[in-house]
């Protein structure tokens, strides 16, 4: 059997993937990961604003020097290019080498990062970071279009007995998806209740 590439004799080939809600599909990113022979995988199903995260600080504390940890892409790993700068450090300081599939760039354990990769990182994480916020204005504008029509009506609150009885619901042992299709509540709605 071949040894795996670019990693040390006990090291592993860590998945991380993302998406930012739980309505969403992470299958694209899971069959990227397959086939770069991911042997652990860590998933979050949030929004990557900040780095509090289940998934993600789970695998910032599986890591260890000589793994690689495969990415689709750097916004999956974060949303803020401090953030993205940030992490990538952490990582290569525990001696992790970090893979971005969709960059194509291979960020070295040794955190001698080539002069060209350090550009490309902060260049394109820059770049993720602009379209989002174009992203988020053109929501704002079209909100504002909306209202000035008259058509804009916003989401419609979930009334407090729903959410009380989804409540007793979960605590009785019933599952959070049932519940939240039973009740008809979304469920990013429910887990944003249930963490309040």
């Amino acid at each position: 059997m071949l040894p795996k590439p670019n990693t040390m004799p006990n090291s592993t080939i860590v998945g991380y993937a993302r998406v930012s809600s739980v309505d969403q599909n992470l299958d694209r990113q899971l069959v990227q990961l397959k086939t770069e022979n991911v042997e652990k995988l860590f998933i979050d199903k949030v929004s990557g604003k900040n780095l509090d995260r289940p998934g993600f600080s789970a695998m910032m504390e599986y890591v260890r020097e000589g793994d690689v940890l495969v990415i689709c892409s750097m916004d999956r790993l974060a949303r803020s290019l401090m953030d993205l700068l940030d992490v990538t450090r952490k990582l290569q300081n525990k001696g992790v080498t970090i893979k971005f599939l969709k960059e194509k760039i291979e960020l070295p354990a040794s955190g001698e990062t080539s002069a060209i990769s350090k550009l490309l990182l902060a260049m394109m994480g820059a770049v993720a970071e602009f379209e989002r916020s174009l992203i988020r204005e053109r929501q704002r504008q079209g909100i504002a279009l909306a209202k000035a029509r008259g058509v804009y009506r916003g989401r419609k609150p979930v009334d407090t007995e729903r959410l009380e009885e989804a409540k007793h619901r979960i605590a009785s042992g019933v599952p959070k998806t049932k519940v939240a299709k039973d009740l008809k509540i979304g469920r990013t709605t429910l887990y944003k209740y249930l963490k309040n």
